[in-house]
């Protein structure tokens, strides 16, 4: 993703900075994730760009619940509770943190890795745990260093309608060569949340359905700027629906990227659907999160853009206020489980508001 009013500044991959003060705050998931950051280790050659083979190892066991360690100076927001009908949803940071460490623990993850295809059976084993059915769409992606097989995940949650609300991520990382780069917030936190989302809502009694999407590609593999290098997942996801006639059964789009910073500043972006970004940062003043949903405006590129230019209602939640973005330095120790606590507390309390909408709105054509 990049900020629309840095683009011009961003001249290759290796050189993209976001220059915002970071400020500091506690992870709380486990007494052994408070206080230690990521395992620093020598730097690994450069991935392979070339299709990576079919995974046949067996599904990871999904993590237990972790309680928040009582060692850090800030604990973890308690999980508000969400009433839906008969029925109370609580988004679990503890859990979502631990999606993220796993991420972070298979390395660096960009598109086409060994790494990345690990990370993408972590996913799908999480999701098949909380009863969730999803499907791998894999493509051929042609990128400035070559072909490079990439794979969208698509996890559907049955609601009483057809209709569809999608929650979205992307879980690949950043190619660099020059150092490594694991993306804990930039790629694992928001995966994390979407992972932990989709377990609380399978609980629930959706009027719409829900989708799950996990794209692949989102990074540039060289500049962002140049030969349309970002974004491949989004694209296809697009471009796919389009052409079997699916998209228009989308009524909404959640996308959410690098929620994990300590310092969270989430602020509104101009190019999101005004409406569906009302109603989330409505939430976020509700649920008392003013300070983290800022009401200053920005301009963010990201993978809501293909879908906004097709047509349907979209909103970015990022946080592209973060020093360490596309640094070395976005490791365990620059993310806070309380930073996944308040994004997951907003969307469940925005997701209700949104069907409501969506219910009383005239059929998109």
């Amino acid at each position: 993703m990049v900020r629309g009013d840095d683009a011009d500044r961003l001249s290759t991959a290796r050189t993209l900075l976001c220059t915002v003060a970071l400020t500091t705050s506690i992870v709380a998931c486990s007494a052994a994730a408070d206080d230690q950051a990521t395992a620093q280790t020598s730097r690994p050659g450069p991935p392979s760009t070339s299709t990576i083979a079919a995974m046949n190892s067996p599904a990871i066991a999904p993590p237990s619940s972790v309680a928040p360690s009582n060692s850090g100076t800030v604990a973890p927001s308690q999980p508000r509770t969400v009433a839906q009908g008969s029925t109370s949803l609580a988004f679990d940071s503890s859990r979502a943190y631990e999606h993220l460490r796993r991420q972070v623990a298979f390395g660096p993850r960009p598109a086409g890795s060994t790494a990345l295809a690990q990370a993408r059976q972590y996913i799908l084993a999480q999701l098949q745990a909380a009863g969730i059915t999803a499907r791998e769409e894999a493509f051929d992606a042609a990128t400035p260093l070559g072909q490079v097989r990439m794979v969208n995940l698509v996890a559907t949650i049955p609601g009483r309608r057809a209709e569809r609300i999608a929650l979205a991520t992307h879980y690949d990382t950043k190619l660099f060569r020059e150092f490594r780069f694991v993306g804990a917030s930039d790629g694992a936190s928001s995966t994390a949340a979407v992972i932990e989302l989709g377990r609380v809502l399978k609980a629930r009694q959706n009027e719409f359905t829900i989708e799950l999407l996990f794209f692949d590609g989102e990074e540039a593999v060289v500049d962002w700027n140049r030969n349309n290098d970002n974004t491949y997942g989004s694209r296809r996801y697009v471009e796919t629906a389009q052409k079997t006639g699916t998209l228009s059964g989308l009524k909404a789009l959640v996308l959410l990227d690098m929620i994990g910073d300590r310092d969270l500043a989430i602020r509104r972006d101009s190019n999101s659907t005004p409406w569906l970004t009302d109603i989330i940062w409505a939430s976020g003043a509700k649920l008392g999160y003013r300070s983290h949903f800022l009401s200053e405006e920005t301009t963010i590129d990201d993978d809501h853009i293909p879908f906004v230019r097709a047509g349907v209602p979209s909103v970015d939640i990022i946080d592209l206020d973060y020093a360490a973005w596309h640094t070395a330095q976005d490791d365990l120790d620059r993310v806070s489980a309380r930073s996944l606590q308040i994004v997951g507390d907003v969307v469940l309390d925005a997701i209700p508001q949104i069907e409501r909408h969506l219910a009383a709105a005239p059929a998109r054509r």
